[in-house]
């Protein structure tokens, strides 16, 4: 597939104070487009880092065995997948994404995981119960809805009190060396997207990132949503963050380890 095979328009990356200023319809369309190059991709474009950082999410959320996790933005299943490694056969977890063509990859790669599911679904109204998950995970995917503070808001509503709330987005560096770094994201991952034949996806990555809040805003935002003891780590010199939160814990049944 090309860069002019499509449908619809590919989204500018551009975001208003609130989230990304896409529709959903048209991020949901892009997502479809790259499902087949995605993996390979995230891989080369991280630097072959990816696998670190999904796993360095996955310890943040937090579950054991038996634990319900939900994955949102789960795109090819991956942090989905590491998800259930932690939970055990008699865990579960769900992951939402808005494009079928990705949840379509997901669901054929992990066919005969018990337990591990797949759904197409929308971030800003997640198809799950209240309070029904003891964590929920977003991987790269928090920077594509139009409203952040709904999408963490969903997130908090989806877990139970006490239950962890985990953010892993690419960030924008604020020191030389990663700043160095930025050269490479901002000119060869373009270049890279452009030889796969989805140079204006890519393109989009990066433009996505650029307006992306900072990590201390992001914070502010979960706070907002009702999440408390809201932290973060930088990895690889501040290319990406990991956030934590965690739904207040009910006063009634006392206090949450």
């Amino acid at each position: 597939m090309t860069d002019h095979d499509r449908s619809t328009p590919t989204p500018s990356g551009q975001a208003t104070e609130r989230g990304n200023a896409a529709p959903p319809t048209e991020v949901g369309a892009m997502f479809d487009r790259i499902s087949g190059v995605y993996d390979v991709m995230n891989l080369v474009i991280s630097g072959f880092q990816e696998p670190r950082w999904r796993h360095r999410a996955v310890r943040a959320a937090g579950v054991g065995i038996g634990d319900a996790v939900i994955d949102i933005a789960t795109g090819t299943g991956k942090v989905a997948a590491s998800l259930m490694d932690q939970v055990g056969p008699s865990g579960r977890v769900l992951g939402v994404d808005l494009a079928p063509r990705m949840i379509q990859r997901a669901k054929r790669t992990y066919a005969d995981r018990d337990g591990l599911d797949f759904v197409v679904g929308n971030a800003m109204d997640l198809p799950a119960p209240d309070g029904g998950f003891d964590a929920a995970t977003i991987a790269f995917g928090m920077r594509n809805l139009p409203d952040y503070g709904r999408g963490f808001a969903e997130m908090h509503r989806v877990v139970r009190p006490g239950g962890r709330v985990v953010c892993l987005e690419i960030a924008r560096p604020d020191h030389l060396i990663a700043r160095i770094g930025r050269v490479w994201f901002e000119r060869i991952v373009p270049f890279l997207g452009r030889i796969a034949g989805q140079g204006d996806a890519y393109g989009y990555l990066v433009e996505s990132v650029r307006n992306y809040p900072p990590p201390d805003r992001i914070a502010e935002i979960m706070r907002e949503a009702g999440l408390v003891d809201v932290a973060w780590t930088r990895m690889t010199f501040g290319m990406v963050t990991v956030h934590v939160g965690r739904r207040p814990p009910d006063p009634a049944s006392g206090p949450v380890a």
